[in-house]
């Protein structure tokens, strides 16, 4: 049995699909739906989770990813029945994390208190903001009083609890957000993730932001004033940085994000879930159905996959690049060059060195603070023909 397939580790990713509402910043693949089978999604999730199996055996699972969507929507006894099925398909890490995302407006401390006996190890909650003004700015439901309450709830039922903030937000300034983050690590428990907002078209936002209407967007350099005082703030308080938009307390790092990070094999399950899964020594791409009524279907059919690629060694070294470099550790060398067939551009490594983009060792590649700001910029040098 391989516990770290192959190097990156293993994990499983549910994705639950619904929500109370649209956030008008989200990109996600969510929606919004009056009633939900509970018992019939738990059924095809089941079912995938056994076909997945079938091809991945004697994996040792290392994680479990509960996202969405908001997950802590799902009834308790559905999370609970996918983590016993997790279990009795797969070998698991003696130290499994299970994570789930809550959303502060669809928490009760009943439902936390049932998670946890169903297995859940870890919340990952969504603040966004900790101010009610640009809470509601944000299209969220809840207030900071109830995120508080919920947060309180969440840190006395689980001894790892994260929450997520947005910065760069509408009329925000570098010395509000400092502000606003120094009662963030005074809060948290043993992780942030902090993410700068960003325009995506096809939302709500993106749509504003086309004609117009969307005031108040910090400009560049006010935006990566707060990317440095993100780093400032959360080193004085012991949270490192580990990941571009995740901080932690020496090992409370995401275990499951560091698979994705560190192009570990992983089973995504659920509407719009993608996967990368080495099966006959072939490493492929999946994606499922991303209309919930599709992929409910067609799991309980052949598959709620969509598609299924075969990825090129060139593919993957271009993956491990562009995962691997948004962790402050970076890419081991020796690992890309035998995915890629041959070594890192020396010429591409040098100019980057000088411009103070990336530092390099004998066995890592790793971005610095500037190139994790210009990362595309980094990836575009190191990728070109």
């Amino acid at each position: 049995m391989n516990s770290d397939w192959e190097n990156g580790g293993f994990g499983v990713y549910i994705h639950w699909p619904f929500c109370e509402a649209k956030c008008p910043y989200c990109d996600f693949n969510s929606f919004v739906a009056r009633e939900i089978d509970h018992r019939r999604w738990l059924k095809a999730y089941l079912r995938e989770l056994e076909r997945y199996a079938a091809e991945l055996p004697n994996r040792v699972v290392s994680s479990v990813f509960f996202g969405g969507g908001t997950p802590s929507l799902m009834q308790p006894d559905v999370v609970a029945a996918i983590i016993e099925k997790i279990r009795a398909c797969w070998p698991v890490a003696n130290d499994l994390e299970v994570t789930l995302e809550a959303n502060p407006s669809s928490v009760e401390a009943g439902r936390f208190a049932a998670y946890r006996a169903g297995g859940v190890s870890r919340i990952s909650m969504g603040f966004q903001a900790l101010n009610n003004r640009d809470l509601k700015k944000l299209g969220r439901l809840h207030t900071v009083e109830e995120a508080l309450s919920a947060f309180d709830v969440a840190r006395h039922e689980f001894e790892r609890v994260s929450f997520d903030l947005i910065y760069a937000r509408q009329d925000q300034t570098p010395s509000s957000w400092r502000e606003e983050l120094k009662q963030a690590t005074q809060l948290a428990v043993d992780h942030l993730s902090l993410y700068q907002l960003t325009i995506e078209q096809g939302t709500a936002f993106g749509e504003r932001y086309n004609i117009g209407k969307l005031a108040g967007i910090p400009e560049d350099d006010d935006a990566a004033e707060m990317y440095d005082i993100t780093n400032e703030q959360c080193d004085k308080a012991g949270f490192e940085l580990y990941e571009i938009s995740n901080h932690a307390k020496p090992g409370s790092e995401c275990r499951h994000n560091l698979v994705y990070w560190n192009y570990g094999d992983y089973v995504g399950i659920g509407p719009g879930a993608h996967g990368r899964i080495t099966v006959n020594n072939q490493r492929l791409a999946t994606e499922s159905y991303l209309q919930p009524e599709s992929w409910l279907k067609a799991a309980e059919g052949t598959a709620g996959e969509k598609l299924r690629d075969s990825l090129t060694t060139s593919d993957q070294a271009t993956e491990l690049l562009l995962m691997g470099l948004r962790l402050k550790d970076g890419v081991n060398i020796p690992r890309w060059e035998v995915l890629a067939g041959r070594a890192l551009p020396v010429d591409r490594l040098s100019e980057l060195q000088e411009m103070g983009m990336i530092a390099v060792d004998d066995t890592h590649v790793r971005t610095t603070r500037q190139g994790r700001i210009l990362l595309n910029s980094v990836l575009q040098k190191l990728l070109e023909d």
